[in-house]
């Protein structure tokens, strides 16, 4: 009976995630406060100067007359253009340059001011995305920055509208690779980008519930974002999850990653309390030093995600995050990487503490992901942790679909068991709804790990109820290549490079069919299917020949 109404629920909700997608987007809108924005309105930049010119196309600050130095087909900018010290405070526009130019900044890109108070925000006219600056970005535009003490930052109340195309990508970068002199899996050479909105966040006090319509913020919210120290310090959250913090479409950002203090690490982009209002679509981090997307609350939804050589995690979750994430390809280094999903419910959470009422006004993450292939490396000795699966716990509420798991296109050498695990579930409140409830669901999902599964408590058996809710585990020993040119009882990759799902009649599980398939309006599992779409070609690096430094270490 519990997985019927298992399935009723995701049924629904990926109904809802379809019924938004119009030519490639995504509107599913978990219950949220209603503040809902319409995203038909363009807010973004007219670009002031009409494009570049011959003589200096560099962006100028106009209240200031600062203007970028032009010198070998890139642009150049000092702490006095922008800093964290010194944030825009005007609306800019960066063309795209010439011959591979990039904007290089020797700083901070701090996009519009950072405010610690309601009354500084009040006095500042801002209360929601749009009221403050606006940063826009041309298509095929290359934004660089000199090294990891720089990073960027959108604030609340300030948008980017970084609008790359499947042939003009934007990228954001380290100087060192738009100079050539970066590896190919090089992390820490910028810090990294941190987007602040002022969406829902269980680190704040609130009244009401999200269920009920009348959520309502006890006090003020201001939580110090990742990187804040002095001058870089920065601020997110509120109760709007309907908040616009602008558009990425078609973005790569590569060679992130900063230790700012202990447990303080910037990401690849960390999501800060960003509400649905935004729109992300063709997004791919590469190489880097902590987690590719980090998610604290907010509701913001992700279509087309690329993790590529993320050292940490590769989809980290927190703080009552209740966005979608639809399609994302993981594929991990084969020496290096965490989790492709690290999960937690609930921030600060603390082990034996009453969560009760936060869970009942709905304040805890609960993501709903559909279409997610991970290629995980079986190595035990990362920059973080071992190689392994998905890591749920925290009173997280998670409805993961139609995806798959692979770690066994090498074998664990080390003859460590139980780090490289595909499913791994903690915490009495997520035990408890998966055991008993409807809003912890797993179904129609694909693990290939020789430690299927970890757990710490002996009473939750996870593959057994993993697999009464329409999972499957392969059996896996030692190196078994999942594709057809090598192993003919498993047959789940194929494609160049072994990344696409085979179809369906040509999937092999321990020499039979699978017992699973794609559900609830999903043609395939995973995020790509051998000879569909492949919605990764031509913006994405590292993955195709031609637009890569290396192959891919399965290949």
């Amino acid at each position: 009976m519990k997985r019927v109404q298992n399935k009723l629920l995701l049924a629904a909700a990926i109904a809802a995630l379809l019924a938004g997608c119009d030519g490639g987007g995504v509107s599913i809108e978990p219950e949220t406060v209603d503040n809902s924005v319409d995203n038909s309105v363009d807010n973004s930049v007219t670009n002031p100067g009409g494009g570049s010119t011959d003589e200096n196309p560099c962006a100028t600050i106009e209240s200031s007359s600062v203007q970028g130095e032009f010198s070998g087909g890139s642009c150049y900018y000092t702490t006095d253009f922008v800093s964290a010290a010194n944030p825009l405070t005007e609306d800019l526009y960066l063309t795209a340059l010439d011959s591979n130019g990039a904007h290089v900044f020797s700083g901070s890109l701090f996009v519009g001011e950072s405010y610690s108070s309601d009354s500084d925000l009040a006095a500042a006219g801002i209360s929601e995305g749009g009221d403050g600056v606006k940063l826009e970005i041309e298509a095929g535009a290359t934004i660089a920055f000199k090294d990891n003490s720089a990073f960027m930052v959108v604030n609340r109340g300030s948008q980017v509208f970084a609008r790359g195309t499947e042939t003009s990508p934007i990228t954001f970068t380290s100087e060192t690779d738009v100079l050539g002199t970066v590896g190919p899996e090089d992390v820490s050479q910028w810090g990294g980008m941190v987007i602040n909105g002022f969406g829902v966040t269980n680190k704040c006090q609130y009244t009401g519930s999200i269920g009920g319509g009348d959520l309502t913020l006890d006090g003020e919210c201001h939580v110090a974002a990742e990187g804040s120290t002095d001058d870089n310090t920065s601020y997110y959250g509120g109760d709007n999850n309907a908040d616009n913090s602008g558009e990425l479409l078609y973005v790569v950002v590569k060679h992130t990653g900063a230790e700012v203090a202990s447990g303080d690490e910037l990401n690849g982009i960390a999501f800060d309390a960003v509400g649905n209002g935004t729109t992300i679509r063709n997004l791919q981090t590469y190489s880097t030093y902590d987690d590719g997307i980090e998610f604290f609350g907010g509701a913001v939804d992700v279509e087309n995600y690329v993790a590529l050589y993320v050292r940490d995690d590769s989809i980290d979750i927190d703080e009552g995050y209740r966005g979608s994430i639809t399609n994302a390809l993981v594929i991990q280094s084969e020496t290096d990487g965490n989790h492709c999903i690290e999960a937690d419910g609930i921030g600060s959470y603390s082990d034996g503490a009453d969560y009760s009422t936060l869970i009942s006004q709905g304040l805890n993450s609960r993501p709903v992901i559909d279409g997610l292939t991970c290629i995980v490396s079986a190595q035990e000795e990362g920059t973080h942790d071992p190689g392994a699966g998905w890591r749920l716990r925290e009173g997280i509420y998670p409805m993961i679909t139609n995806s798959i798991v692979v770690a066994s296109f090498f074998a664990d050498e080390t003859g460590v068991a139980g780090d490289n695990y595909c499913l791994r579930i903690e915490s009495s409140q997520t035990r408890g709804e998966a055991s008993a409830g409807t809003e912890v669901a797993l179904t129609s999902n694909i693990f290939a790990c020789e430690d299927r599964t970890k757990t710490d408590e002996d009473s939750f058996n996870v593959e057994t109820w993993a697999v009464d809710s329409g999972n499957q585990f392969a059996t896996i020993s030692g190196e078994v290549n999942p594709t057809s040119n090598a192993d003919t009882d498993f047959v789940l990759l194929g494609g160049s490079p072994a990344m696409f799902t085979v179809d369906a009649s040509a999937q092999v599980i321990d020499g039979v069919a699978p017992t699973v398939s794609a559900e609830l309006g999903r043609a395939y599992l995973g995020a790509l299917e051998q000879d569909g779409t492949d919605w990764t070609q031509g913006w994405t690096y590292g993955l195709h020949q031609g637009d890569r430094a290396q192959p891919l270490w399965f290949e």
